[in-house]
């Protein structure tokens, strides 16, 4: 008998006026512009052979795959933002930029992508990481001497200024649109995967939060870090931040096993409150989008299972283009 395929399990991401959905073999954005034409950035997928060997072995393919993802994400999330700034300028503005851009994408560019991608990860991951360590050892230093107390504070402070950051830049216009589009992305998952027809009406209908999302990976970071940071002795400051640095990739590595844990037993009565903090959290990240921005989502999905579907027989080593910019079709 023919084995069944395995089903696919897609993730997005919101970006500037639209959403990026990544298939098997190719990411697609699609941007809702000023004058209400949707366009598209795809971009076929072309993954090493050994990043792909290097998603299979547990614990480090968390690290692996959010490196990637931050890659990747970076260049559609650019594409959003050009779009967005082109639409801001005026006809004569617009001609001259051409001029000064030429086409495509060159290779100094995507290298500067990648590595702002990478040390923008890095830098936020060390921030959020220290920085809850100095603030609970000033406030806390001498107020007594169990140090898993100091961990659970610590976590403490580190999910106080995530939410306080997360509350603040959601207050902003631009912002509260990225989350709200972050709430259609869930939306249009949540739909396809309970079997629906992508409609606006439909989709609506489902919560914008999900399992999957790297909000909740997030939180589970946090929670994570306490009790691993607990199986650790300190004798300083110096080395209290020393070992989060070190454990850093290890705190990364099991939250996304769990993740993935959560996800797969969100079904099971009692199982399924496990990824209940991370669901809490997109409260925050995920606002209710409008059934415009509902649309660009579902055009965004069904293009890129489209063009999943036509690139799903093209070997490896057949040459398939970088990317692509088409104004939508039909």
């Amino acid at each position: 008998m023919p084995q069944q395929s395995k089903p696919v399990s897609y993730g997005g991401q919101a970006v500037i006026e639209g959403v990026m959905f990544g298939g098997k073999h190719v990411n697609v954005t699609a941007v809702r512009r000023k004058d209400g034409e949707i366009t598209y950035l795809e971009v076929p997928k072309q993954d090493k052979s050994w990043v792909m060997k290097l998603r299979r072995i547990p614990l480090l393919r968390g690290i692996v795959s959010i490196i990637d993802s931050s890659v990747k994400g970076s260049k559609h999330l650019n594409y959003s933002a050009d779009a967005y700034a082109d639409d801001e300028l005026e006809p004569e503005e617009k001609a001259k930029q051409k001029e000064k851009e030429g086409s495509g994408w060159s290779l100094s560019m995507i290298i500067g992508v990648t590595a702002v991608a990478i040390l923008s990860f890095l830098f936020g991951k060390i921030v959020l990481t220290l920085l809850p360590v100095v603030i609970e050892n000033f406030l806390f230093k001498n107020a007594f001497d169990n140090q898993f107390l100091h961990n659970l504070l610590e976590g403490g402070i580190k999910l106080i200024l995530l939410l306080a950051y997360l509350w603040l830049i959601s207050q902003t216009p631009m912002i509260k649109r990225l989350f709200q589009y972050h709430g259609a992305e869930h939306k249009v998952i949540s739909a396809h995967e309970a079997g629906e027809e992508l409609t606006p009406e439909n989709v609506q209908k489902y919560s914008r939060l999900h399992y999957r999302c790297g909000s909740s990976f997030i939180m589970l970071t946090v929670i994570i870090g306490v009790f691993l940071y607990s199986l650790f002795t300190y004798d300083n400051l110096w080395e209290r931040m020393g070992q989060r640095l070190l454990l850093l990739p290890v705190v990364l590595g099991i939250s996304f096993e769990l993740l993935k844990l959560t996800n797969s037993v969100r079904d099971i009565p009692v199982l399924r409150y496990l990824g209940y903090p991370g669901l809490w959290l997109q409260l925050l990240t995920t606002k209710e989008p409008t059934n415009e921005q509902v649309e660009v989502s579902i055009a965004s999905f069904n293009r890129m299972r489209e063009l999943d579907a036509r690139l799903a027989n093209v070997s490896a080593t057949s040459e398939v283009p970088v990317a692509t910019l088409d104004p939508v079709k039909g």
